[in-house]
């Protein structure tokens, strides 16, 4: 059993910078992601680190401006947003699961789910 609790959304100005938490205790062997849901809109993927924590895949609206990362032995997953948009506004969730490459970008492969944190871009 993986629980999942997401921390450090908030209300920032566009350009501006936040740094999400996962807090993930037993997640160990398990890859986690991040995916955003907005409001009228189906939930979609962010990024994600598998398991081994050395490879990385990110949606291209995010490639370039958001980086998750991996603290073992801290049990947590960061995921660093940078030149925000008003188009990232969302909640955000992390969720961890065992996918495969070809469904890790996938809502479905994935086990636990956090109860998400909000994220406001607006000036």
């Amino acid at each position: 059993q993986v629980q999942l609790a997401e921390s450090g959304g908030g209300l920032v100005q566009p350009g501006g910078s936040l740094k999400l938490s996962c807090a993930a205790p037993g997640s160990t062997g398990y890859s986690v992601a991040w995916f955003r849901q907005a409001p009228g809109k189906e939930r979609e993927f962010v990024a994600a680190i598998k398991a081994s924590g050395g490879t990385t895949y990110y949606a291209d609206a995010v490639k370039g401006r958001f980086t998750i990362s991996r603290d073992r032995a801290a049990s947590t997953i960061y995921l660093q947003l940078a030149t925000l948009k008003p188009e990232d506004t969302a909640v955000y969730y992390c969720a961890a699961g065992r996918p495969i490459t070809s469904t890790i970008r996938t809502m479905g492969a994935y086990y636990y789910w956090g109860q998400g944190t909000q994220v406001t871009v607006s000036s």
